[in-house]
């Protein structure tokens, strides 16, 4: 790992995302966050220093030499020069340096020394049976999805699976859902390409409001409302239900709960008519790419078609290792320790906004990995912490386009890694005092 790092870091100072006199984190911090031995930190930061990247100065750390950054050259490099920003607080993004490494690496041994030569042979495009066993067995307990491992497609992300879902309700004659407004953008546009038209459902404190709905199948967030963190009330999730529509429940972040218990999947109350959608995009990195549905009977052979037009299967190794992670309590454990730093960072960004804006309504705060700042003034805050060097959201994008009855910033707190985060805060801080 040692040159790997070497060959970040180079590139990071190249690329100016690293920038002269910039300080780097200590060796300790930087192992912690990145799972490596501290020695193959301190060794990167020797060769580095010797070739000039880097100057350790005597109580002072490590930073970027003077010089070491060079201008980029060309319209493309230019282009690419643009500082990265500083503070990466926007929705949905969990810290890429906690990924547990070590556990997956080991299971992805585990997985590979035991696995019959067919596993490797031409795929079943719902995914390799041992990762679906595990997944059923898996949300049965945590969630209390009755999912069948038949009934489970293993998808490259929820992204895929929202489209594979859309391709399928389109295949078997229907021709609009409704998503909830507010809602993620990049979900009306896939379902969208997947041939369907988009109604608007209204959310409020109580989650999303079915009544008056006309379209014949529903996408909900229903446990943790994207952005806006309701959870759908028990008189919501009945009139969901009512109807005989299919639903399609994005469970995006069921992991982190702070401050209530977990509320069981929508999925259990009526299996044979909502599909189920999970991933490990936030309880272990998004760049793995896995996610899986839990289709209905009625919707299965579609799905499946859908899939194996995609990409006949998802990449099988990935799922070796997270069935054996699952299998070990690895995937549990893991959990369990990112739910106490999230929690903790949740009450810090809280605690952060509510000095800064005392006016500030904060929404979502019982779960999930972000949390909406409901204020005015949305377009000038979101200026002001692009100023600071802040990467986040305001609720602008997330509605279908009529009124709006909620302004305010969407900060989400899982992206920096640990020793980055006092540092998002106060850059926040600032951001938010300029504008009080």
């Amino acid at each position: 790992m040692g040159p790997a790092l070497e060959s970040a870091l180079r590139g990071a100072i190249r690329d100016r995302r690293l920038r002269d006199g910039q300080r780097l984190p200590s060796t300790r911090a930087l192992a912690r966050d990145l799972g490596l031995a501290r020695g193959t930190v301190v060794e990167a930061y020797a060769q580095l220093a010797a070739e000039g990247w880097l100057v350790a100065r005597q109580g002072a750390g490590t930073e970027v030499a003077a010089g070491a950054s060079l201008p980029a050259a060309g319209p493309a490099a230019a282009a690419e020069s643009r500082p990265a920003p500083a503070a990466d607080l926007r929705l949905g993004r969990p810290d890429p340096s906690s990924f547990p490494r070590a556990a997956w690496v080991a299971a992805l041994r585990r997985a590979l020394r035991d696995a019959p030569d067919a596993a490797l042979g031409p795929a079943d495009p719902r995914g390799a049976l041992i990762l679906r066993e595990a997944l059923a067995a898996s949300l049965a307990r945590v969630r209390g999805v009755a999912a069948a491992p038949e009934a489970i497609v293993v998808t490259s992300g929820f992204a895929q699976g929202l489209r594979l879902v859309a391709e399928a309700l389109a295949a078997t004659g229907h021709t609009a859902i409704a998503l909830e407004d507010p809602c993620l953008p990049d979900h009306r546009t896939i379902v969208r390409a997947g041939g369907l038209d988009v109604e608007a459902l209204p959310v409020d404190e109580e989650g999303a409001c079915v009544a008056g709905v006309s379209a014949p199948a529903l996408l909900l967030t229903p446990a943790h409302q994207c952005p806006l963190g309701a959870t759908l009330s028990p008189g919501r999730r009945s009139s969901a239900l009512a109807g005989g529509r299919l639903l399609v429940e994005d469970d995006y972040d069921a992991e982190f709960r702070y401050d209530r218990r977990p509320v069981g999947a929508l999925q259990g109350r009526a299996p044979d008519r909502v599909v189920y959608a999970g991933s490990a995009s936030k309880t272990l990195a998004p760049g793995l790419r896995l996610g899986w549905l839990v289709v209905p009977e009625t919707l299965l052979e579609a799905v499946v078609e859908a899939k194996r037009r995609a990409d006949r299967g998802t990449p099988v190794l990935d799922q070796l290792a997270l069935a054996e992670l699952i299998c070990s309590g690895g995937l549990d454990r893991h959990v369990r320790r990112m739910r106490l730093r999230y929690r903790r960072r949740r009450d810090d960004i809280a605690a952060t906004v509510r000095s800064a804006r005392p006016d500030a309504h904060l929404l979502g705060t019982a779960a999930g990995l972000h949390l909406v700042a409901a204020m005015p003034g949305e377009a000038a805050l979101a200026a002001a912490a692009a100023a600071a060097g802040v990467a986040l959201t305001g609720l602008e994008p997330f509605w279908h386009g009529g009124p709006r009855p909620v302004e305010g910033l969407v900060l989400g707190y899982g992206a920096p890694a640990q020793h980055a985060f006092p540092e998002a805060l106060r850059r926040l801080r600032a951001a938010l005092c300029h504008h009080a």
